[in-house]
């Protein structure tokens, strides 16, 4: 082909050209750093709802002590799963899950998982912060977390100092985060508004002051979740930690209707969270959103009220990640995934490497 003229050179490496631009691997985008995070947590909410909704077999007085079936019907049935899964969780799959990615439906061979063992709160609040497994954290008790949470390291990053908070219905928070050492504002008790100085945030207070101590050190997750939304407001962090707890409280009672409405509520919670970060020119647009739970629950009617390292199956849980930069790839098919990959994932999406400061952490999420 030496001596053709360059016309006919093209045109006879032209089909060889398609054919190799053809058998390239498409070439995937790389993750858009974000200005802010927020992160919720629904403790001890299941996969099982969260895929499927609302479970029939637990509409009874024994089982669920539901005594009106008829109304959860009403409410969260449905002839499929999406059908109910979209009644419970409303925003969780008409936005997050449309345009972002979610992890851990068995329906689709996707899995995640805890690694410590122990499937109850504790540790798996610090694996999901530290970003693996401690066996020194083997109870709830209130004692400062050893480890240095990626909540924590950010706040040591430039441009972070200052700029990372956190909420609780929980009042260990504050050992979790260890807050004497990492100098994190973290709300767990008491009043939501530290400071009140509106006449706005004394109602709130207020109005929690009146809500009767149901749970002891658990408090209801309403006050939790809009002294979070007045913080937001007012102080604008990059990195804010919303645990929500009233899923668990209410499973745990055996209350399968307080459950499912704590479920929905707390759903709504996380819309407002994301709408009113959305009104605000500092995060408008430059935001990632990061949903999970500490530990799973059983799966029969018995023991869906309990976890911990007697109930193997409440290591499954489910994650779910959106915000600029993230592929709208729904439900991630054929994965297996970790509790101890969403503190990565928490400092990938900003843009920051927490794998090299922390190199027991697990590798973030593959968000393409």
């Amino acid at each position: 082909m030496g001596r053709l003229p360059a016309s006919l050179k093209l045109f006879f490496l032209w089909p060889f050209l398609i054919a190799v631009l053809l058998a390239a691997p498409p070439q995937q985008p790389p993750v858009k750093p974000v200005s802010n995070v927020l992160v919720v947590t629904m403790d001890g909410m299941r996969w099982q709802e969260v895929f499927g909704g609302m479970s029939r077999d637990l509409l009874t007085t024994k089982d669920g002590g539901v005594s009106d079936a008829p109304l959860l019907e009403e409410r969260f049935g449905g002839a499929t799963p999406e059908q109910r899964r979209e009644k419970l969780m409303p925003f969780f799959w008409t936005t997050v899950a449309r345009q972002g990615q979610v992890f851990g439906d068995p329906s689709h061979n996707s899995i995640a998982r805890v690694t410590n063992g122990l499937r109850f709160s504790y540790p798996g609040y610090n694996e999901i912060l530290s970003g693996f497994a401690d066996p020194r954290i083997n109870s709830n008790d209130r004692v400062a977390n050893p480890n240095t949470t990626v909540l924590e390291w950010l706040n040591g990053r430039p441009g972070f100092t200052g700029k990372i908070a956190a909420f609780a219905a929980w009042e260990l928070l504050r050992w979790i985060l260890n807050t004497e050492r990492s100098h994190i504002p973290s709300n767990g008790d008491g009043m939501p508004v530290a400071d009140a100085q509106t006449e706005r945030e004394r109602t709130l207070n207020e109005f929690a002051g009146d809500l009767p101590p149901y749970w002891g050190e658990t408090r209801a997750d309403a006050p939790t979740g809009f002294g979070a939304l007045e913080y937001l407001k007012k102080h604008r962090p990059r990195v804010l930690f919303v645990m929500l707890g009233e899923t668990d409280e209410w499973a745990h009672g055996r209350r399968y209707d307080l459950y499912l409405d704590a479920a929905w509520r707390n759903d709504r919670f996380i819309r407002r969270l994301w709408e009113t970060a959305q009104s605000l020119p500092e995060y408008s647009g430059r935001t990632a959103l990061v949903l999970t739970t500490d530990h799973g629950r059983g799966n029969t009617t018995e023991n869906w009220t309990s976890h911990g390292e007697k109930v193997p199956e409440s290591d499954q849980i489910w994650m779910a990640v959106m915000g600029p930069g993230v592929l709208q790839l729904g439900v991630r098919p054929d994965m297996n995934v970790t509790q101890s990959q969403a503190a990565a994932t928490i400092a990938r999406l900003l843009g920051e490497d927490y794998n090299a400061a922390q190199p027991k952490a697990a590798a973030p999420l593959r968000l393409k």
